[in-house]
């Protein structure tokens, strides 16, 4: 963010109690709009997210990549003293973060109900696999499960080939979007209010939610959405399509990018083709429109018919790996990745906020913290503060 813009959430505390993905994506989000996060961990490994390869000298470089921004204190949260402790801060936040199956936190006294007492203000948001009520609410629930549950495996691979998940945990980040973008809002009606409100966050939900083109094609035609691959199932020419020497994605979504589709392969007469007249009819007959250009497009490499379709303003891309995306130009002038410094002091690199503000990212202002780094600075007041009224008792 430009050095003059203060930091929309600038101000406002966050407390996480939180493990491995949904959770902390949700916290880092906050932080990296400015948030004060303090991030609660158990003594003992702390967030199972820090045992997770690759390690760097002892320090997971996957819970560096969800925790910037962020302090670190430990708390057991089955002894009474620390629940006491972490009560005491939960007094003074704006926001509770919590990703627990439904029930935990108040079977610790850490429910909504026992803390709004002391903090009407609170905004309390629960992240869970289906949600805190309903007959599902007490089951568990991974990314994979819930890509199961919710339709994304069954419209994902190729027709006829086996279950096959996203590659990007989308049940896991979605549901973090959800929260935070909830959270955020919710901000302005307790500013409003004096009022604060249990957020209920859940990862089918949010999967579903995201799913819209999906649900609604069901509501519509009363059928499943079927797999296709990397085809859509209402434009076309509009997929991943074999060359020379791989696979290169193409997309042309509309009638006036298809006759320039049909200019680069030098196939004017196809624009008149009533199989392809308009985008639903090219969609309907996708699979002999891809076989046709297919045939074309396996005279030269992915590199030609890039540079073609860029030439002609058809929107393509390579099918690139993530090492080769992480290297591209655009995202270099982004500045999108950012050296961070891991606690053991190796210096590696991060993916940052990919949300410019006047033309400036986000900088990462505090590293990933160390399990129980903060303890003396935030802890140590709060425990002196107990021991005096035991003390005076």
């Amino acid at each position: 963010m430009p050095d003059s813009m203060v930091a929309p959430l600038s101000g406002i505390t966050v407390i996480e109690i939180c493990n491995v993905a949904a959770g902390p994506f949700c916290g880092m989000l906050l932080a990296d709009m400015g948030a004060d996060l303090i991030k609660i961990e158990h003594p003992e490994g702390g967030d199972t997210l820090r045992s997770w390869p690759p390690i760097t000298q002892g320090y997971s470089e996957n819970f560096a990549s969800l925790n910037r921004n962020k302090r670190s204190v430990t708390l057991n949260l089955k002894d009474a003293r620390d629940i006491e402790v972490a009560r005491d801060l939960i007094a003074g936040a704006d926001v509770l973060l919590e990703n627990n199956r439904p029930g935990v936190m108040e079977r610790l006294g850490l429910g909504y109900a026992a803390l709004r007492e002391r903090n009407p203000r609170l905004l309390y948001c629960s992240i869970s696999a289906y949600g805190q009520s309903g007959p599902r609410a007490q089951e568990g629930g991974f990314d994979l499960t819930i890509q199961a549950m919710s339709g994304i495996m069954s419209v994902t691979g190729e027709q006829g080939g086996a279950p096959v998940k996203c590659g990007v945990p989308v049940a896991d980040f979605s549901a973090g979007l959800y929260a935070a973008f909830s959270i955020a809002s919710a901000l302005r009606q307790v500013q409003a209010s004096g009022q604060g409100a249990h957020i209920d966050v859940s990862m089918l939900g949010a999967t579903l939610g995201i799913a819209a083109l999906q649900t609604s094609e069901f509501f519509g035609s009363g059928r499943d959405p079927a797999k296709l691959g990397s085809a859509h199932p209402r434009n076309a020419p509009y997929q991943a399509f074999r060359c020379r020497d791989g696979y290169f994605g193409m997309a042309a979504g509309n009638n006036a990018l298809w006759k320039s589709v049909c200019a680069v392969v030098d196939q004017a007469d196809w624009y008149a083709d009533p199989r392809f007249a308009d985008t639903s009819l090219r969609a309907r007959n996708q699979d002999v429109l891809r076989d046709m250009l297919e045939a074309i497009f396996a005279r030269e490499d992915a590199a030609h018919w890039l540079a073609r379709f860029r030439e002609a303003g058809v929107p393509c891309a390579p099918i690139n790996s993530y090492s080769q995306v992480l290297d591209d130009p655009q995202v270099a002038h982004m500045g999108w990745v950012q050296a961070v410094e891991l606690p053991n002091g190796v210096s590696t690199r991060t993916f940052g906020m990919p949300v410019r503000f006047d033309g400036q990212g986000g900088a990462i202002r505090q590293r990933p913290p160390g399990l129980g780094e903060h303890n003396d600075e935030i802890l140590g007041p709060l425990r002196a503060r107990q021991l005096a009224a035991e003390g005076a008792k």
